[in-house]
């Protein structure tokens, strides 16, 4: 799947008019507001571009947040240092094209996304979503995130933990 994208920074070269996922509320961020938040230093967002056809096949965000302490399990609270809270990277949209959808391409999207959290100049102890829907929540489940305590589907995944699920692929 890989093999058949690039995933690049959005750019103004990149055509986001025809971009259709199925989600009004993603569809309508990525044509309408997501440049601005690049401008803005609110949000970056990265493109799955298909090497075929030129088209944006997907395409996800990542910003800044942070994970209250008290929220994680007693496990994980030794290990970290005792700061209110602790840093992390939010993935506040993830979108895959209606005609990529089923073929594993948000998949690659999440995997691109904790790999370039992990690489930040910044400290990134987790990969934080917010589910959308049960369906999103399903997906990011399968991919080893817990969801965090609270009336939300907020979900968290360590960097440290991706990077070894990604190694023993």
């Amino acid at each position: 799947m890989s093999e058949t994208f690039r995933i690049e920074p959005l750019n103004d070269e990149h055509d986001r008019t025809g971009f259709m996922s199925g989600s009004a509320a993603l569809d309508r961020y990525f044509q309408t507001q997501a440049s601005q938040d690049i401008r803005r230093r609110i949000a970056t967002c990265f493109v799955a571009v298909s090497y075929e056809s030129g088209q944006i096949a997907g395409y996800y965000t990542l910003s800044a947040t942070s994970i209250a302490l008290d929220t994680l399990s007693p496990q994980l609270i030794k290990k970290l240092p005792r700061y209110p809270v602790v840093p992390a990277a939010l993935l506040g949209r993830l979108a895959v094209a209606r005609t990529q959808q089923g073929l594993g391409l948000g998949g690659v999207l999440l995997a691109d996304a904790l790999k370039r959290s992990a690489r930040a100049e910044m400290g990134v102890f987790a990969l934080v979503v917010d589910a959308e829907n049960e369906a999103a929540q399903r997906f990011y489940e399968h991919h080893g995130f817990t969801l965090l305590p609270g009336p939300s589907r907020r979900l968290f995944l360590p960097i440290d933990t991706a990077l070894r699920r990604l190694a023993s692929r």
